[in-house]
This record gives structure tokens, C-alpha cells and sequence, in this order.
């Protein structure tokens, strides 16, 4: 497989600090969550103490991005630290629940097999979406354990699709009698996958399904029941949809709580010192949603929203925090989602893989800066290329825009009509770009 970003080889030979032994894991990840849905990215709403403490702790990012602007893009990006693309265009949008023969290929790599060949202990918790049946699920992706929903979205309450199906399994067994609020059942799982294997290595993935619709918060009521059909009533019981953000409210301070009893069962444990610590959203939030709902999630100064490929769509907060290892700061450096793989491969000291991201160990312990590179988005007839601060966005047919992000962070002043250059610089890299992983496709 032929790769644009040519500078990975070299940066695999960059040296890192030194580890007296490998690193705990966990890795969660929001669902929808907006830039400026919680306290330390702005929010004056949501009270969000626990991720406030944990950025105040480790490096929040700025300019981090997910690799696509809907749920199972960057999941697949993440787990493989390849452009989602490469597996073809239905991984740059959502996976349908209705066509269960699709999923992430059992070919691909991913970074829970990468750690378990390291002898790490791997666990997932929480919302899957990269497939519905075998040979697409978790456990045969390398995960040992897996506790959660297969599909995109589910009743906080009930657990039912929007299809009407059950949806929390345990492994490959679907678990009718489970009870509870869903938020609270991921962190009391990843609890106990921490309380069972913290005397060895592990890697946990925790992607929760919370600010995703339903619409929920643990005090609302549950809404879908099993057998019935909810794809044109799926968000929930919202007695007022000009205003959805008091549900979302409670959901996020249900996140932020969950962060805080998770941070707080590894350090009990004595485990918190040798845990890397990676919290941020698969893509931003929703501003509004048709049918009226309005006020749903906040994008902070950014333009867009979920499902569309201005930075609202996927510019994210992302948190990673190693106490005593990694010093608490600001970082500014343009970062994607799928730089996750290698740098947790580069950690563990796994034998490292061709991926499309870059190892972010420097830029961790030594607050080395990033080089140069160009990251695209594509999400069917939309795209956009990023080269430093400029941003060319391609919206089907519609005349090509470009913006300076450092000057017009909110995407209001398309220059593209003063800049040719520029515009056909990028034009021609996200060319080259789509020829490459629409042959890796292909394959």
C-alpha cells in the first residue's frame, strides 16, 4: 500500500523518553461532543470539573481534529491510524444498521491487536458502530473483552436501536436484562476491567455513546421499546425542541462524571502514574437537527456542525494526560485522530506499522512540534484539504473555498479568488490524495 505522507518512516526513528515498563491505556472518546461543550474549552453552561481537572493536568489541544465529521470514520480511522477512506466510501459516513453484511475489514490491523501481541490485557466498553454481525465485531478485532452497543445509537434507558433491536452485548452475547442509565454502565464496566487486570498491562477503549440522540439525561425518561420502528422519532422525548440543551446538559455532566470515577478507580489502584490517559470526541456536535430541534451543542468560535466538513464538524476536544511524564500545557499543533495508532504503538514498544499518522511522542514528552504535512476530509461529495493554516473546503459542485484558520478561525472570508496558488496546491494534494486511498480501496 502506496502512502501520500512520506515523512512517517523518518519520524519512526525519532528516539522517546524512556519507559521503565509499558504504559496502562485507556482511551475514551465522547460521542458528538462539540468544541465548546465542556468547562475547559469554554463552555458556561455544562459543569464539567473532572475534564477541567484533567486538562489542567496534561496537554489540551486546540487544533485537534477527527479524522471525519460523523461517528464511524474516525472510529475506524482511530483504531487502524489509516484515512478511513482507504476501506472504501462507506466508512465516510455512518455505518447503516440495516445493511448488517459491512463492517471493518477482519484484515485490517488495529491498535488493540498491536498491544495484545505486546502481552497487553484489551478491553472495549461502549458504542462499537464498526459493524453488526461476525466476522465485523470487536472481539475479533483484537479486543478480549467487550461490554456495549454495535449500533450508532441506542435509549440511554432501554437500550433499543432505532430499528427496535436490543443492543448491549457482553462479547458476543447480547444482554437482555442489563439495567440502567448506558452512561453508567460504561464507567461501572470499565471500573471492573480495571479492578480485574491491573496487574498487567492493559489497553481500554471507552467510547461512550453520550451526547449522541437520544437525547437523554439520566433523569429523562426512557422512550424506545423493543420491536418498533424509530428512524422518523429517534432523538427522544423533548418537550421543547427550540432548546435541547438541557438534556444535552445533564448528558455531558453525566460524561464528566463518568471521566471522574474512572480517573479516580486508577488512582486507588495505585495505577493513575502508569496510565496514559486520552480523552476526545469522534466528530463535533450538533447546533441544530431538522424537524426544529435548535441549541443542541456548541461548536465555540467554529463554523459548522456535525456532518459537514468545516471545523465545527471536526475540530474536537482532545485531553491527554500522564502524570509525571507528560507536563501540563496548551498545544496548538494540528493533530488528527488517527495519530493515536502510532504513538500508542511507539509507547508500548510494539513493533511499529505503516500507518497515514504520525507518531506524537516528541510532541508528548518534549513539546516538540509537529512537521509539516497536508490532512483531508472526505464525506460523500464534500471535501477539504488543510496545510498549515490554510483550509480549502469543496462542497460537490458549489465554487471551491478557501480560508486562513490563524486569521478566520470561523471560516467567514472565503479567499480563494485572491489566492490561485494556493488553491491549486491543495486542489492538486487532495487530487493525489483521493488517486491513493481510493487505489488502497480498490484493494
Amino acid at each position: 500500500m502506496r502512502f501520500l505522507i512520506l515523512t512517517l518512516s523518518l519520524l519512526n526513528l525519532a528516539p522517546v523518553t524512556a519507559l521503565s515498563k509499558p504504559p496502562n491505556i485507556v482511551l475514551i472518546m465522547a460521542d458528538d461532543l462539540g468544541y465548546g461543550d465542556i468547562g475547559c474549552y469554554g463552555s458556561k453552561t455544562n459543569r464539567t470539573p473532572h475534564l477541567d481537572k484533567l486538562a489542567a493536568r496534561g496537554i489540551r489541544f486546540t487544533d485537534f481534529h477527527s479524522n471525519g465529521p460523523m461517528c464511524s470514520p474516525t472510529r475506524a480511522a482511530t483504531l487502524t491510524g489509516l484515512y478511513q477512506s482507504r476501506f472504501g466510501r462507506s466508512f465516510e459516513s455512518a455505518l447503516n444498521g440495516a445493511e448488517r453484511e459491512a463492517g471493518l475489514p477482519p484484515a485490517a490491523f488495529t491498535i488493540a491487536e498491536a498491544l495484545r501481541e505486546q502481552g497487553y490485557a484489551t478491553g472495549m466498553v461502549g458504542k462499537w458502530h464498526l459493524g453488526y454481525d461476525a466476522p465485523y465485531l470487536p472481539n475479533q478485532q483484537g479486543f478480549d473483552e467487550f461490554r456495549g452497543l454495535l449500533s450508532g445509537d441506542g435509549d440511554f434507558h432501554t437500550r433499543i436501536d432505532r430499528l427496535g433491536n436490543e443492543d448491549w452485548w457482553e462479547n458476543e452475547v447480547l444482554q437482555s436484562e442489563a439495567e440502567g442509565y448506558t452512561t453508567d454502565l460504561i464507567t461501572q464496566h470499565s471500573v471492573d476491567f480495571i479492578e480485574r487486570h491491573q496487574k498487567e498491562p492493559f489497553f481500554l477503549y471507552i467510547p461512550h455513546l453520550a451526547i449522541h440522540f437520544p437525547w437523554q439525561g439520566p433523569e429523562d425518561p426512557p422512550h424506545r421499546t423493543k420491536g418498533n420502528n424509530y428512524l422518523k422519532d429517534k432523538w427522544g422525548i423533548i418537550a421543547d425542541r427550540s432548546d435541547v440543551s438541557t438534556h444535552v446538559k445533564a448528558m455531558v455532566e453525566s460524561l464528566d462524571l463518568s471521566v471522574g470515577e474512572i480517573v479516580s478507580a486508577l488512582e486507588t489502584r495505585g495505577l493513575r502514574e502508569n496510565t496514559l490517559l486520552i480523552f476526545t470526541s469522534d466528530n463535533g456536535g450538533y447546533r441544530e437537527y431538522s424537524g426544529g430541534f435548535k441549541n443542541i451543542s456548541d461548536m465555540g468560535p467554529y463554523r459548522g456542525q456535525k456532518a459537514t466538513l468545516y471545523e465545527g464538524g471536526h475540530r474536537v476536544p482532545a485531553i491527554i494526560s500522564w502524570p509525571g511524564k507528560i507536563t501540563p500545557s496548551q498545544n496548538d499543533d494540528t493533530v488528527m485522530t488517527f495519530d493515536l495508532f502510532p504513538t500508542l504503538q511507539k509507547l508500548a514498544g510494539c513493533e511499529t506499522t505503516e500507518t497515514d499518522g504520525l507518531d506524537l511522542s516528541d510532541l508528548l514528552f518534549e513539546s516538540t512540534k509537529l512537521p509539516d504535512r497536508t490532512l483531508f476530509w472526505r464525506m460523500k461529495n464534500d471535501k477539504a484539504a488543510r496545510h498549515g493554516p490554510w483550509k480549502l473546503v469543496q462542497r460537490g459542485k458549489r465554487p471551491v473555498e478557501l480560508y486562513h484558520l490563524t486569521d478566520d478561525p470561523g471560516e467567514s472570508k472565503n479567499l480563494a479568488a485572491g489566492n490561485p496558488e494556493v488553491v491549486q496546491k491543495l486542489t492538486q494534494a487532495l487530487s493525489d490524495w483521493e488517486k491513493d486511498v481510493d487505489a488502497s480501496a480498490r484493494q
